[in-house]
């Protein structure tokens, strides 16, 4: 700690945190205005239909991606089989995928007027649907399994880590005592991994609830859509408030609940560096069967996706090569940069002053800042027109107060929507990348620092920033990354006429054209390689 930490840090802190909480406490104000007419219809209406559906997607989608990850996870941190070292990353590519242009090949290849129905009715010999039965993709059931099939990575990935840090030690002891690989992991293993299934399933869920484009796509109403539908259909922002805050609040109780059941939860055990000899040899059959099942996976959730892109962006390459394609994806690169940029420099200082200063009040800006990234996009783009939109008429009366001509919507109307938007919703990323760099660094090194005579200026400048180099470009490269795949918040807040590659991509798949479309949606997921790439890089370390 920095006795006698400057006061003005302190401040920024508190400033950055304050503006950064400005959409929620947005909605919160705006949510507690006396209801209007159109607000009162959907409450008689349809709201119920919305709230129903956004929580039965919420739990088949968690309980469909625990089933697809829990057999990899446990298969790759703990048994041997042909093929474990190529799955253990290549099962983290789906979370490249923009979830709604899986939904879209699906849809292309499942419809009736698909691939496999026509080859169905061709080699049985029916004529029409009422000859044989189908299931419907275009559903609710189907936009939870497309949801699945993108967002299990997260669970995959925290329940692989924690199988792989299980002590080696009781598994030996599992094994002494008679238990199977079955036993061992239903009896040890699947409890002693319980919280990283939980912050798993709660990422997953908050992914769920804060998606737009797929149901939409399936036209599934949910409350991400009814915020888009209510502002854009009706232009009322006091009703799109209030359903946000009823957003916020599943979310919120959602994540309350998730930490209540584990509030008694303790878990202590050491640690050991797992090797070859304690994977569980699988017999030949099982050897091969977990080796299908991770392909399998791999090849509905990412393989035959991608493939139908890259087929779609050869045939239509001259169509989908243009001026438009260029400027949005110089669109997107310039945005996700700034931001990318601006949230690393906002974490910085957080993080600083959380660390250097000997207030315990100064931990609570950092937390306040990352509350962001809870709010789903449609949610965040309304608690910024908000606050923007009051500024914007304020300033337009002020120059009319002198009889000039107002800016116009020079804030909710331009690309600082945007950058503001994206800035609160991954500054969390960036945070938690600062923060893990910063545990790294011993205390004793700030004291030694403070002995002879750095002021907190010189102390960062000099010592910190050198050693936080990997930390802030891991969360350079993250952020960037979110920004360029980020889209409900895109749709709601761009400019007039103003498109990126996200928006750009939406805009085919809505139209049923995704092929004209593939060759940026081929962009965004190529960008999507690089932090899986980094983050398999840092998990082999500790392999």
């Amino acid at each position: 700690m920095i006795l006698g930490f400057a006061r003005r840090w302190s401040l920024i802190s508190y400033l950055i945190a304050v503006i950064l909480t400005l959409p929620l406490l947005a909605i919160i104000v705006q949510a507690a205005v006396p209801g209007e007419a159109i607000f009162a219809h959907l409450l008689d209406t349809v709201l119920p239909t919305y709230i129903f559906n956004t929580l039965a997607l919420m739990l088949c989608v968690c309980i469909g991606a625990v089933v697809l990850a829990l057999p990899a996870a446990w298969c790759i941190a703990r048994c041997d089989f042909p093929g474990r070292q190529l799955f253990q990353w290549a099962l983290l590519l789906p979370l490249a995928m923009p979830a709604y242009v899986v939904a879209y090949v699906y849809t292309d290849l499942l419809d009736y007027a698909g691939p496999i129905q026509r080859g169905i009715r061709a080699v049985f010999g029916w004529q029409s649907p009422q000859d044989y039965y189908f299931p419907d993709v275009r559903t609710l059931m189907g936009a939870a399994v497309m949801l699945a099939l993108v967002l299990f990575p997260y669970i995959y990935l925290l329940a692989r880590t924690a199988f792989m840090e299980q002590s080696s030690s009781l598994q030996h002891a599992a094994r002494v005592m008679g238990c199977s690989p079955w036993q061992s992991f239903w009896r040890l293993s699947l409890p002693m991994a319980r919280p990283a299934l939980a912050v798993g399933a709660s990422l997953v869920a908050m992914e769920t609830a804060a998606d737009f484009a797929t149901v939409s796509y399936f036209s599934v109403p949910t409350l991400t859509t009814a915020v888009y539908d209510t502002w854009l259909g009706y232009g009322s922002l006091s009703a799109a408030a209030k359903l946000s805050a009823i957003m916020l609040l599943v979310i919120f109780c959602m994540i309350g609940s998730e930490r209540f059941a584990r509030r008694k939860q303790k878990l202590f055990q050491k640690q050991a560096e797992l090797n070859e000899r304690d994977r569980y040899p699988l017999s030949a059959p099982k050897a091969w069967l977990a080796t299908f099942y991770c392909a399998g996976l791999l090849l509905l959730a990412f393989l035959l996706p991608f493939g139908v892109l890259v087929s779609y962006a050869w045939q239509y390459f001259e169509v989908s090569w243009n001026h438009e394609f260029l400027q949005y994806s110089i669109n997107s690169l310039y945005i996700a940069l700034l931001v990318a940029l601006l949230t690393a420099v906002i974490a910085i200082v957080l993080m600083f002053v959380r660390r250097c200063s000997p207030r315990r009040s100064d931990l609570l800006p950092s937390r306040l800042a990352s509350t962001g990234y809870a709010l789903p996009g449609t949610v965040l783009a309304i608690g910024i027109l908000v606050p923007l939109t009051y500024m914007d008429f304020t300033i337009n009366d002020i120059y009319a107060y002198f009889d000039r001509q107002g800016p116009g919507l020079v804030l909710s109307g331009s690309i600082f929507a945007l950058i503001f938007a994206f800035s609160i919703r991954f500054v969390a990323i960036a945070i938690g990348s600062v923060e893990s760099s910063y545990k790294r660094i011993s205390p004793t090194l700030d004291m030694a620092s403070i002995t002879m005579g750095l002021r907190p200026n010189a102390l960062l400048r000099k010592v910190h920033l050198p050693l936080l180099r990997k930390g802030i470009f891991a969360g350079v490269l993250l952020v960037f990354i979110e920004c360029m795949k980020e889209l409900p918040a895109a749709l709601l807040l761009r400019p007039v006429g103003f498109e990126n590659l996200a928006t750009y991509v939406f805009q085919f798949v809505s139209d049923e054209q995704l092929e004209h479309g593939a060759l940026a949606a081929i962009v965004i997921v190529l960008v999507g390689f690089i932090p899986l790439i980094y983050l398999n890089r840092s998990l082999e370390h500790n392999t």
